[in-house]
């Protein structure tokens, strides 16, 4: 796989990610009050901003990869720099709340998330920077655009207010809900 082979991932990444940063506006717009008003929730803002931040970068790298004769390793390179900056002063922004307890450590996960993307797109960045040729770079690139983009769909449905699926918590309903009622003590009249 070359940059020049990938031409079409790149269009279709570069369509989709303008499609869903618009999406994203529109979501944020539905209630702006609650994202970026005087009461905003600090971690909805962070959240906006951290998916705008996903859409943005894989934007990024599927426009340059667009550009003929342009080397996507260097793009790769410098949007994952600016990810993992930005990843850093959110978590900075977010550490008073964390300790007024206005921010749950959870709610740190996605920055987390985020971080891993960024550090593995710097190293794919650097590989293909040494390397224009290197297929296994190129392919994680590549993943990862779709990774960002599945992140920041599940952030902007949070955003707007849809419920969260996250398998922990289902699983621990599900067994909460086959569990039989408790039996009252012997000793207890009833």
């Amino acid at each position: 796989m070359t940059t020049a082979s990938a031409q079409a991932f790149f269009s279709t990444a570069a369509e989709v990610a303008g499609a869903l940063i618009g999406l994203l506006f529109v979501a944020i717009s539905v209630s702006p009050e609650r994202i970026l008003g005087p009461d905003a929730s600090e971690i909805h803002s962070m959240r906006a901003a951290a998916t705008l931040t996903a859409f943005t970068n894989a934007l990024a790298i599927g426009l340059f990869g667009l550009v003929p004769g342009f080397h996507v390793g260097h793009t790769t390179t410098v949007v994952a720099i600016l990810g993992l900056l930005f990843v850093a002063g959110a978590v900075m922004r977010l550490l008073p709340g964390v300790r007024a307890k206005r921010v749950v450590w959870t709610d740190l996960g996605f920055f987390l998330s985020l971080a891993v993307v960024f550090v593995i797109q710097l190293l794919a960045g650097l590989g293909l920077d040494r390397n224009g040729h290197d297929a296994g770079d190129l392919q994680t690139v590549c993943v990862l655009v779709i990774v960002c983009f599945l992140l920041g769909i599940g952030r902007t449905w949070e955003l707007v207010g849809g419920q969260s699926a996250r398998l922990s918590r289902l699983l621990i309903a599900r067994l909460q809900a086959h569990q039989p009622p408790a039996e009252p003590d012997a000793g207890e009249e009833e």
